[in-house]
């Protein structure tokens, strides 16, 4: 992927997952999702942003290390 998509994707996903919590917010049921939806989509964009990262062995800590990241970040903002 070149970084003009994976910027797109990136930028796509960080637009959605502010709309996501907002909407659910008052539910339990939507706000379960939410906090599942936040979760998943933050250890993707996570891993793609880690994806660019170096190469070898370091660009696999960079993916799991961004994943991990990214799913705790959006855990903390959909889930309250």
């Amino acid at each position: 992927m070149n970084k003009r998509t994976i910027t797109f994707i990136l930028a796509g996903g960080l637009a959605l997952s502010g709309c996501q919590s907002a909407m659910f917010s008052q539910g339990t049921t939507g706000n379960e999702f939410a906090c599942i939806a936040g979760t998943v989509g933050g250890a993707v964009v996570g891993g793609l942003v880690g994806a660019t990262i170096g190469s070898g062995t370091g660009q696999l800590w960079a993916v799991g290390s961004g994943a991990t990241l990214g799913a705790a970040g959006g855990n903390a903002l959909t889930c309250i």
